[in-house]
């Protein structure tokens, strides 16, 4: 019996779901800083196989969203719910053990060590030894590169690899659900799309990945549901996003 299960923790890897049944339910979400509130009744759903996508300008409320989902920041209202369990009052490190990474804005990799002690890292919750090398060996065939590079220091490394190192790290706890933090920032097109290839082919393996991003031209077509907010509320979601949904969104984007 594993020590995710002996603490009430659903294991992610036992249940098997189907592409496009729910795998995080968020609803009515309130979360913020302190006293300071931050997002508002907030609603949304990520599934199985797709990516959900949530917009907005700098200080909407959409990285405060993707804390308060990893257990990072506290829930002050609504609720959260994956595979049907209320993970509310669950500590980050139940969360992910439960099915739920995070990966943050800003390449936060390791630079001093390996890229193999990066994703022993990213590994650190996984009680199990044989679990945790699974996770690794499992990182380093979805990316080729990686295990090119599994001995080099991952300050060496561009800041695309160092990217795709991170979104590894995560994927180690082999995730139900991807938090993903604006993974294009700072990167040059060609490599965004290399990171946004990443992307999708997580979510065609299953993964429920949700992407908080600025680039429009990148997040809508790679979309199956799009939340935009501002000032930490939804002012527009669709669950079949087109070229009118990035009218919408860049229409809103643009103005201050």
């Amino acid at each position: 019996m594993s020590a995710a299960r002996s603490s009430g923790v659903v294991d992610p890897t036992s249940t098997p779901v189907a592409v496009g049944e729910p795998l995080l339910e968020v609803s009515n979400l309130a979360a913020g800083y302190g006293d300071i509130r931050a997002v508002w009744d907030l609603s949304l759903t990520v599934e199985a196989g797709r990516i959900t996508v949530l917009l907005g300008r700098n200080g909407a409320g959409k990285t405060t969203t993707l804390l308060a989902l990893a257990g990072m920041l506290p829930i002050q209202g609504g609720s959260v719910q994956l595979l049907g369990r209320d993970i509310a009052g669950m500590s980050a490190q139940q969360r992910v053990r439960a099915g739920i990474a995070l990966v943050p804005e800003g390449k936060r990799v390791f630079h001093r060590l390996s890229v193999y002690d990066n994703l022993m890292v990213g590994g650190v919750t996984v009680h199990s030894r044989t679990a945790r090398k699974k996770g690794i060996e499992e990182a380093l065939d979805r990316f080729p590169l990686l295990a090119q590079y599994r001995n080099k220091r991952a300050g060496e490394m561009s800041g695309g690899q160092q990217q795709i190192l991170a979104i590894a790290q995560a994927l180690v706890v082999r995730p139900k659900v991807l938090l993903l933090d604006e993974p294009s920032a700072g990167l040059a097109p060609k490599i965004m799309d290399d990171v946004i290839a990443v992307v999708q082919a997580l979510a065609a393996a299953g993964t429920g990945v949700l992407l908080v991003e600025q680039v429009i031209d990148i997040a809508v077509p790679i979309a199956d549901r799009v939340t935009l907010i501002e000032g930490g509320r939804e002012i527009y979601s669709t669950a079949t996003p087109g070229e009118d949904t990035a009218a919408v969104v860049t229409q809103h984007m643009s103005h201050s």
